[in-house]
C-alpha cells in the first residue's frame, strides 16, 4: 500500500472542498493530531502541526484510508439487499422519525446482548446542537430517538471513545451516508491502525440522507432570523423533497428546499449515495405509509438484527415497500454537479 498522510488528505479532500464532515479522520488519527475548529463554522479538520508520517516519517496514513471522498463512493440507488420492508416499534417511541424502527433494532440488540454501545449523533433539546455521542443504555437510546438534520461536530468522532478508551468490541454505528462510507473503508482496509476499528464495528445502520445543513446558517439565520422560529420552540424537523419543521405546539413550517442551498454544507452536494448502500440496514421514511420506516436490509448481518427484532416484538413489520420515490429523490440527488 503506497503510503499516504494529512498532507495528500487536504490536497484532495479537504482543499478541493469536498469534505463530508463525518470526523472519520479525527476518530481514527493515532496521534490526536486534527481537529475541527470552532464547532458548526469549519467546512474541514485542521492539523495541530504533528503527523507521524509527515513530521516523524513514521508509516500511518489512517486518515487518508479512512476518508469516504478518497476514492469514488456507490452508484446504486437502491443498492443490494435481501429484502425491503416498512416497519415500526413495538413499543412506544415518543420521539421518533417515522416508525422508530431504528430505535427499536438497536433497543433490542442492546437488550439481547447483541451490541455493547452505539455510536451516534445526539442533540440538545434547546439548542437543537448535535454531537457525536456512545449510548449504551436503552432508557438513553428512546430519549435520543430522532433524525439529525444539522452539522456542528464531526459524526464520528465518538467512535475513538467506544474502541479506544471504553474498548467496547460490539459497536452499532448508525449515521448518514458519508459515514457509512467511511465505516466500509475501514473494514475493507488492510492497515494495522485501522484494524481495531473493523474488528469492534458489528453493525453499520445508514440512514437516507440528501444533504446536511449547517447549523449556525440553518437554525441561527434562516429559522430564526427570516422565520422568527427559536429552536426551544422545535419539536423536531424532517426532509421529504422539503424541509417540515414541528413545533412543540403542534403548528408546521414548511421551508421549501431552493430556499435552503446556501445553508447546505459544501461537501454534500458532492455525495451521491441516497441510501447508504454500504450499511448493513439503511432506513428512511420514503416509501413506507406515515408513521412506518422503510428499512434496506443488505446481508446476512442485517438480517439476523431485524428477525431478532422481530422475535421478540420489538420490531413490527408493516405494508409493502414504494421504491418509486426513493429511486426519483435518488436520481436528483445523482443528477446534481459532482463538485461545490
Amino acid at each position: 500500500m503506497e503510503t499516504r498522510n494529512y498532507q495528500d488528505l487536504k490536497k484532495e479532500v479537504w482543499d478541493a472542498g469536498i469534505c463530508a464532515g463525518c470526523g472519520a479522520c479525527v476518530a481514527v488519527c493515532p496521534a490526536d493530531a486534527l481537529c475541527f475548529g470552532k464547532p458548526g463554522q469549519e467546512t474541514c479538520p485542521t492539523n495541530t502541526g504533528y503527523c507521524k508520517s509527515a513530521s516523524d516519517q513514521v508509516a500511518c496514513g489512517a486518515c487518508y484510508y479512512a476518508c469516504p471522498r478518497t476514492s469514488e463512493g456507490p452508484g446504486e440507488i437502491i443498492g443490494p439487499n435481501l429484502e425491503i420492508i416498512s416497519a415500526k416499534a413495538g413499543f412506544p417511541v415518543p420521539r421518533r422519525q417515522s416508525g422508530g424502527a431504528v430505535t427499536a433494532l438497536l433497543v433490542n440488540a442492546l437488550e439481547e446482548g447483541m451490541i455493547d454501545a452505539i455510536v451516534t449523533v445526539s442533540e440538545d433539546r434547546w439548542t437543537m446542537k448535535p454531537s457525536s455521542v456512545v449510548i449504551t443504555s436503552t432508557e438513553e437510546l428512546v430519549f435520543q430517538a430522532g433524525s439529525r438534520y444539522n452539522w456542528w461536530v464531526p459524526l464520528l468522532s465518538a467512535l475513538k471513545t467506544a474502541v479506544v478508551r471504553k474498548k467496547y468490541q460490539r459497536i452499532a454505528v448508525v449515521g448518514v451516508p458519508c459515514v457509512v462510507q467511511a465505516i466500509q473503508k475501514i473494514r475493507e482496509s488492510d492497515l494495522d491502525l485501522l484494524r481495531p476499528y473493523a474488528k469492534s464495528i458489528r453493525l453499520v445502520i445508514g440512514l437516507f440522507c440528501t444533504e446536511s445543513f449547517d447549523y449556525h446558517a440553518l437554525m441561527e439565520k434562516t429559522l430564526k432570523e427570516t422565520y422568527k422560529v427559536d429552536t426551544w420552540q422545535i419539536e423536531k424537523m424532517d426532509v421529504k423533497g422539503k424541509l417540515e419543521v414541528t413545533m412543540k405546539d403542534g403548528s408546521t413550517l414548511v421551508v421549501p428546499l431552493p430556499e435552503l442551498e446556501e445553508t447546505i454544507r459544501p461537501g454534500c452536494r458532492y455525495c451521491r449515495d441516497l441510501t447508504s448502500v454500504y450499511a448493513d440496514i439503511s432506513a428512511g421514511a420514503l416509501g413506507s405509509p406515515r408513521g412506518e420506516t422503510t428499512l434496506i436490509i443488505r446481508n446476512r448481518t442485517g438480517e439476523i438484527f431485524v428477525k431478532s427484532a422481530e422475535k421478540t416484538g420489538r420490531l413490527v413489520t408493516g405494508a409493502g415497500v414504494d421504491l418509486a420515490p426513493i429511486e426519483k429523490l435518488g436520481r436528483a440527488k445523482q443528477a446534481r454537479p459532482c463538485k461545490p
